[in-house]
């Protein structure tokens, strides 16, 4: 029996950059979290020990500094791409870079005052080799809810099921989600804010016989907006709400007095894909 390495990379997680643009008066921010992982001809570290091809991960994290000044933080999708360029054509060994970026937003309360948006976080990952390159972009913690236009019912029943049927129900998601882009020349800040616009209206103008009837409208309305977006991944777990009994203090409960229930919770998850999208490069996930 023949013992192998198998697939493998390494790189520097959770760099976190904050850069600060004192153009003027009125300052400017970014805030990222990026994670940098390279793969390629690396398996004599594996093998042998031999680091003659391993770029250290500190050298990682210094280049993510260097370049935020050097070149600036524009969108994350960007410096992402100016990042895994930067490895694969530096580094003889190294035959891919992925670099997954986290964005947070700072909404602006004066010229040099800013306050954490708990909107959502801005998500991209960019895979670049040397000869291809993917471009992912993204959103976690979009918390929508739609207190009517929903129901759930006509589903198979056994004796284990108690739930009841309804025409009348909350629908509420926090929205994970990823889409692929056809190329890399996007105008980033503009077809993401699009996507976020397309995804939301696809929730709200989607009456709902079931969360999954959701996924496909809010996939669907991004690539009807968005030309440049290949396929759109969502997960969307089912935040219930629970009717309260109110009955033991003689009140009636018309569908206003809701539990917002924790755990457990139902899970969506799909694809939602143009039919003559061209291949992915690299593996990308929910």
């Amino acid at each position: 029996m023949a013992i192998v390495l198998g697939p493998n990379r390494y790189g520097k997680a959770e760099t976190r950059l904050v850069r600060v643009f004192r153009d003027d008066d009125t300052h400017r921010l970014a805030d990222f979290n990026v994670s940098i992982a390279l793969s390629g001809d690396l398996a004599a570290a594996h093998l042998t020990g031999d680091n003659a091809g391993v770029l250290p991960t500190d050298t990682m994290k210094n280049t993510v500094y260097a370049f935020a000044k050097e070149y600036g933080v524009g969108e994350p999708e960007e410096f992402g791409l100016l990042l895994a360029m930067h490895f694969v054509a530096t580094q003889p060994p190294v035959r891919a870079a992925k670099v997954a970026i986290e964005s947070f937003r700072w909404d602006r309360l004066g010229p040099h005052s800013f306050r954490r948006s708990a909107d959502y976080v801005r998500t991209a990952a960019v895979t670049v080799t040397i000869d291809q390159q993917q471009v992912v972009s993204g959103l976690r913690d979009l918390v929508l809810l739609n207190s009517a236009g929903s129901e759930f019912r006509g589903f198979p029943r056994d004796k284990y099921t108690t739930l009841p049927e309804t025409d009348d129900r909350i629908l509420a998601t926090a929205v994970d989600a990823k889409w692929r882009h056809s190329a890399t020349d996007a105008d980033w800040y503009e077809s993401f804010h699009g996507a976020v616009d397309a995804l939301t209206k696809g929730f709200v103008n989607t009456y709902s016989a079931s969360l999954q009837q959701t996924l496909f409208a809010m996939g669907s309305h991004v690539l009807e907006t968005r030309p440049e977006i290949a396929e759109v991944r969502l997960a969307l777990p089912n935040r219930h709400h629970y009717l309260v009994d109110l009955s033991p203090f003689d009140l009636t409960n018309d569908n206003e007095v809701f539990l917002a229930g924790d755990r457990p919770y139902g899970l969506i998850e799909g694809t939602v894909a143009r039919d003559d999208a061209p291949e992915a490069h690299a593996e990308w996930y929910l």
